[in-house]
Parts: C-alpha cells; structure tokens; sequence
C-alpha cells in the first residue's frame, strides 16, 4: 500500500510541475535571432509551440539542430534554400503554413528590430560603412 501511495504522490508531483511549466510561459527555448546571413531574422518558439501546437520533433527531426543558431553557419542557410523546401521551407510552403516568400515582415526584424530585441544600443551597435 505504501508503495503504491508513493507512486501516485510522485506522479501528481510531475504533473504538477508540468502543469506549472505551462503556467508560467515555458518557452521551449524562446525566440531566437538570427544575425546571419542578414541580420534580424526572428524565429519565435512560443507561436510554432504554444500557438500552433508543434512539438519539438517537428522541426528538430533534421531540419534544424538543438543548438540556437547552428542553422545560420551553414553556406545553404539562405532564402534560395527555404524557396526549395530547406529549413524554415519545409512548412512554410504555402500549404503547410504561409510561403517562405510572402509575409516578409513576420520573420525579418531588421537591424532596427534586432537591436531592440536583445536591447543594443546605437552605440552599441556597428553600421554600414
């Protein structure tokens, strides 16, 4: 009898700690801004995760790495690659989601952006010669 109270306290206790997890905003690793190959590129963890309900197998099942910002230190990360279905164009193709070449905006922060973000300042910050 022990025992098995001591298996129930332990799985409410997880579940408590999940349920808290999701309370709280867990992030599944939050936003990520790409600064290469331009500068400025948001990828938001919580509108695929949260949001839009994908787990974490969607993406990192050979599409992407674990490691924030691998992706960008390879020559083929680029818009020509997701127009061909790499990357971030494996769903949005137009069908999966929205078209790696139509709502620039929603993904290109630009420099602007990117500095406010991760809250560099102009003098921070290097500019175009």
């Amino acid at each position: 009898m022990k025992k098995s109270a001591s298996i129930c306290i332990g799985i409410l206790f997880v579940s408590f700690l999940s349920l808290a997890g999701l309370a709280l905003g867990e992030d599944h690793g939050g936003d990520i801004h790409y600064s290469a190959p331009v500068v400025g590129v948001l990828f938001s963890h919580a509108v695929h995760v949260d949001e839009n309900g994908f787990d974490c197998e969607s993406c990192h099942d050979g599409l992407f790495e674990y490691e924030a910002l691998a992706a960008q230190n390879q020559p083929d990360f680029n818009m020509k690659s997701l127009y061909e279905g790499k990357y971030c164009g494996a769903c949005h193709d137009g069908d999966t989601a929205f078209a790696s070449d139509t709502r620039c905006t929603l993904c290109h922060e630009g420099v602007k952006g990117y500095n406010r973000a991760l809250g560099i300042t102009t003098a921070d910050a290097t500019h175009h010669e």
